[in-house]
């Protein structure tokens, strides 16, 4: 079993409902969801006039490969009404893998970690939450370095209650 972390993210419809769907779905013969972070309510990244962001991460063991667990949240995510839109646009869901285990990939259709989850609050809050002390593969610094490192400002990142 490989442990993994892949983050979660809605700013269309009922997105609370959509990251509850999603990390349910999440879960098959090869796939268990150990742990959630919290939900976060964010400012969206990309162009400008879309609703807010809820993002969150979840931690997942798994026996697929990296190139399995992609087409599996990419399924999900169409079987959840995600269309092609502009990059970084308004989406129902998002499912990015972030971590692979220890794993440092860098192929035509993943890179792990997360190319830009060392710049990305609403990735780092939440994965803060569950393994703050994890080393980031490749950049050799912990969740809670990283994030010390990030300007995160005022009203950026905004913990919903508890359901």
């Amino acid at each position: 079993m490989v442990r993994a972390y892949i983050a979660l993210g809605s700013n269309l419809g009922d997105r609370a409902l959509a990251i509850a769907r999603a990390t349910a779905q999440l879960a098959d013969e090869e796939l268990s969801v150990t742990r959630s972070a919290p939900i976060y309510q964010t400012a969206p990244v990309g162009p400008p006039g879309q609703p807010e962001y809820y993002n969150t991460v979840v931690e997942v063991e798994t026996t697929k490969t990296p190139d399995a667990l992609l087409d599996h949240v990419k399924r999900l995510e169409k079987a959840l009404g995600r269309t092609e839109s502009v990059r970084w646009g308004p989406r129902v869901i998002d499912l990015d893998i972030l971590l692979y285990g220890g794993d440092v990939l860098r192929g035509p259709r993943l890179v792990v970690p997360h190319p830009e989850m060392h710049h990305r609050a609403f990735v780092l809050v939440p994965l803060l939450d569950l393994a703050p002390e994890l080393m980031v593969p490749g950049l050799g610094l912990s969740v809670r370095s990283l994030l010390a490192d990030l300007s995160v400002a005022p009203g950026e990142i905004v913990a919903l209650p508890s359901a």
